[in-house]
This record gives structure tokens, C-alpha cells and sequence, in this order.
């Protein structure tokens, strides 16, 4: 299969001109922090030495500063230096649209105009469109990748952007920064945190992406980061669809599907997916989700901002009890 190829020179990407724009967008809601203070205290200073490290191939890429998180599972985050993400920016500003345009439409994550919500409304409408507006039974096969971030083979994945990619000097920026990070094995992970994978792991997936929809030809098929479902009237065929999406992710990607989050169910019976619950005519948040909620608002002492924010979120479902519960406690005290 040809691809369509990526035209943006590493003359281009590594210029003063580029990291210069890619300093504005980094900068957005950052400029309070120490270290990006620091940085900007002598800011072409830093641009043009990293300039000349990338014209040099002398570029090397900095140790990541580890901490963990709860959203809501324990989470590792890897946090580079503010010299390395400036140039994960200025990647990423032309990888981004020349790769988002390979990406099918239902991949949700990590995108422009899309997100959680977007693919709940999709996951609305293949459900009518499924069950003929509530006449058909409609099967849900929900699954999940293990370890995503983790378990992506960093070879496999230059191995994906050789093909998109014929400049050898892009392709070993690209590999320096792919591999500065390694997981529990080497040449294995990508680090939660850097702004490069959230594209990479996307690259990555598409493999997947394409493999269902235009190989299994899954009409009905939704990705959002690690999760995923495809919709059906007929149990049997999403049966018979799960040992080839096993055999495809352990053959061609190295992953496995999560033993304990996969499934195949009614919509009737309720989908658990990017944070709500689905039934045919209506959808609840998630216990888990709900509490991390009132969790994240007492964290921030039921500061407007975030009450409102996730009265936003809940708008989105049948959650008019809890909206107001919140409102009440929050909003109607001042």
C-alpha cells in the first residue's frame, strides 16, 4: 500500500523561525513555572544553541523527571525538560496536520475537534443507526489494550513513520526522541507526558484503525486512546472478530488486549465507555468517574472554574440529580 508522504524538510522543522512559533504555543498556560521561566530569561540564547545541536546532529535528548498520578488508576508521568519539549513542539506542529489527515474519522483522542464528547455523540448515533432507532438488539464488542503507552515497540514505530517519512535526518531526530525513553524493556514504551506521543501512539493505532475498518470492515467502530468498540446486530460476527483483532495486535503492534476488559454485551444492558455508561435511549457517568469528580472540586475547594467545568462535562448525560447537588453546595453558597 503507498502512502502519501510527508514534504516538511528537518532544515524546516529545526529553524529559528519554527522553534521560535513552537515557543508561543508551548508557552500557553506555562508561564508561571519556574523552569519555563528560566528558559525564557535567555530565550534565543536557548533557541539558537538547540538550533545549532540539530544542525550539528549533536542533539541529545535529556533524562525525564518521574511522578505519578491518580486519573483516577495510578498513572506514571515522564516530564522532560522544558529545552526538550519546545522541540517535541516544533515537531509536533508539522506532524500533526500532516498525519491527522491518515487518520480515519472515528479516533477520538488526542485530536482537534474531538475528544470524549465527540465520541460519545458518535457511539449515540451508531446505537440508533444499529438497532434501526430502538427496534434491533444491539451487540457491543468493548475492548481495551493492555498497557498501551508501556507496551508500544518503539522498532515497529519507525518502522510505520519510514514509510510516511523518506528524510533520514527527520527520521533520526525522531529516533532519538522515541528512544530516550524505555518502559520495563528496551526499545519498548513512550512516555505519558510528551507532547510527540500523543501523534506517535495515533500513528501507531492507525495501523489498528485501518486493519478493522477496511479489512474486518467494521462499519461501526469507535477508538478513543486505548479503548475501543464496534457495534452490531449480529453477536456471532463480533465473536468470530475478536480472535483476528487479538491475532492483528500481537503480530503486527506486539500488544495484547486486557484479559479482564474485554466483552461482548447488549447496549441494554449498559456499555461502559470513556467514562459514562450507555443504554439505548440514555447515559449516566461512572461511579469511579463521578467520585473522581467531586474528588478533583474539593481538591480545588469548589473553585468556580472547575464546578463548572464539570457541570460542563455532566451535561453531556442523564445526570440532572448530581448537576444539582453540586450547584447547590458550590454555586448557591456565595
Amino acid at each position: 500500500m503507498s502512502r502519501i508522504q510527508f514534504n516538511h524538510t528537518y532544515q524546516y522543522i529545526i529553524s529559528t523561525e519554527n522553534l521560535l512559533l513552537a515557543w508561543k504555543e508551548f508557552l500557553k498556560g506555562k508561564k508561571s513555572r519556574n523552569d519555563v521561566q528560566e528558559f525564557q530569561r535567555n530565550l534565543m540564547t536557548n533557541i539558537i544553541s538547540l538550533n545549532q545541536d540539530l544542525v550539528n546532529k549533536t542533539y541529545k535528548h535529556s533524562n525525564y523527571q518521574a511522578f505519578n498520578i491518580s486519573d483516577p488508576k495510578p498513572r506514571s508521568i515522564h516530564k522532560a525538560k522544558v529545552r526538550d519539549r519546545l522541540l517535541h513542539h516544533a515537531l509536533y506542529r508539522e506532524l500533526y496536520p500532516f498525519f491527522d489527515k491518515t487518520f480515519i474519522a472515528d479516533s477520538y483522542s488526542c485530536r482537534k475537534n474531538k475528544g470524549t464528547h465527540k465520541a460519545m455523540q458518535r457511539f449515540q448515533t451508531f446505537s440508533n443507526k444499529v438497532s434501526k432507532n430502538n427496534t434491533k438488539t444491539v451487540w457491543v464488542l468493548k475492548g481495551d489494550i493492555r498497557k498501551f503507552f508501556a507496551s508500544i515497540d518503539q522498532k515497529i514505530l519507525i518502522e510505520i513513520i519510514k514509510e510516511y517519512i523518506s528524510d533520514k535526518d527527520v527520521i533520526s531526530l525522531l529516533l532519538e526522541i522515541i528512544g530516550s525513553f524505555q518502559s520495563t524493556r528496551k526499545d519498548v514504551g513512550l512516555p505519558l507526558g510528551n507532547l510527540t506521543s500523543q501523534i506517535l501512539v495515533n500513528i501507531y493505532m492507525n495501523e489498528f484503525d485501518q486493519f478493522v475498518k477496511h479489512k474486518l470492515k467494521a462499519k461501526y467502530y469507535i477508538r478513543y486512546a486505548d479503548d475501543f468498540v464496534i457495534l452490531s446486530q449480529d453477536k456471532e460476527w463480533l465473536e468470530n472478530l475478536l480472535p483476528q483483532i487479538a491475532t492483528f495486535l500481537e503480530e503486527k503492534l506486539k500488544l495484547s488486549l486486557h484479559p479482564k476488559k474485554v466483552s461482548i454485551n447488549t447496549l441494554a444492558s449498559g456499555i461502559d465507555f470513556i467514562g459514562w455508561v450507555h443504554f439505548p435511549d440514555h447515559r449516566i457517568v461512572r461511579t469511579v468517574t463521578k467520585r473522581r469528580m467531586l474528588k478533583h472540586i474539593e481538591q480545588t475547594e469548589g473553585k468556580e472554574e472547575t464546578v463548572q467545568s464539570c457541570l460542563g462535562l455532566l451535561s453531556h448525560g442523564n445526570a440532572k440529580k448530581l448537576s444539582k447537588s453540586i450547584s447547590i453546595k458550590y454555586l448557591a453558597r456565595g
